[in-house]
């Protein structure tokens, strides 16, 4: 897979991309991850890329032209366009899973007041991560990347995001590791048994127990 995020602040990315599992993918070339500073698709001479808005208002709007000349070089016949916006649709593992099917995504990062309305019809699909307003894109792509590199074969082993939380509507079981006794809160004691049949009813209770109470939106009856 080849991940393209187009960023004016490409420099965010050092950290991320060297760090745990997204460096041990690259290294093992699960995932090629490009950063492009799209100033440098700009064809004004000073590579200016943002403007005021037409009819007035606040801040700086990203120019169109940049990013259009971006996704035109780097785009093929087998890429998905994402734009993370905050009325984008809203992320979660379903679509992370979805997008893991995609060999070539390129991932526009707005920033300043917004972006030329005009950028949207780059977009096959647009992201929001959540309810709240950032800077810029760069976070949430950061977290898109994350959430996809880590489903790719052979980056962690499966059982790992089979696991997971929302993967079935529910959220995650407690786990515990050494001590048995902490402070005096002790591990529960079916976790200690042995019995991995008992063992496993025991974790889909306290994955039905845990959503009902913490996010009672995602549990459903079966």
């Amino acid at each position: 897979m080849k991940i393209d995020i187009l960023t004016l602040f490409p420099n965010m990315f050092d950290g991320f991309l060297n760090e745990s599992i997204i460096k041990r993918a690259i290294e093992k070339q699960k995932v090629k991850v490009n950063i492009i500073d799209f100033r440098s698709y700009s064809t004004d001479i000073h590579k200016k890329v943002d403007d005021y808005p037409y009819g007035g208002g606040a801040g700086m709007v990203l120019m169109p032209e940049p990013i259009f000349n971006a996704v035109d070089d780097l785009k093929d016949e087998n890429t998905l366009v994402i734009l993370c916006t905050p009325q984008g649709k809203t992320y979660n593992q379903a679509i992370a899973y979805t997008l893991t099917k995609h060999k070539h995504i390129i991932i526009i990062c707005g920033h300043y007041e917004g972006f030329d309305e005009r950028i949207r019809s780059l977009a096959d699909l647009e992201i929001s991560i959540g309810d709240f307003v950032l800077t810029g894109g760069e976070i949430p792509s950061m977290a898109i990347t994350d959430s996809i590199v880590r489903l790719l074969d052979g980056v962690i082993l499966e059982d790992s995001h089979l696991n997971d939380s929302f993967n079935n509507n529910l959220l995650d079981y407690p786990v515990y590791t050494k001590p048995r006794n902490f402070r005096g809160m002790l591990v529960p004691e079916i976790l200690l048994s042995g019995h991995h049949e008992n063992i496993n009813k025991w974790r889909l209770e306290q994955q039905i127990k845990r959503t009902k109470e913490r996010r009672p939106d995602l549990f459903k009856e079966e």
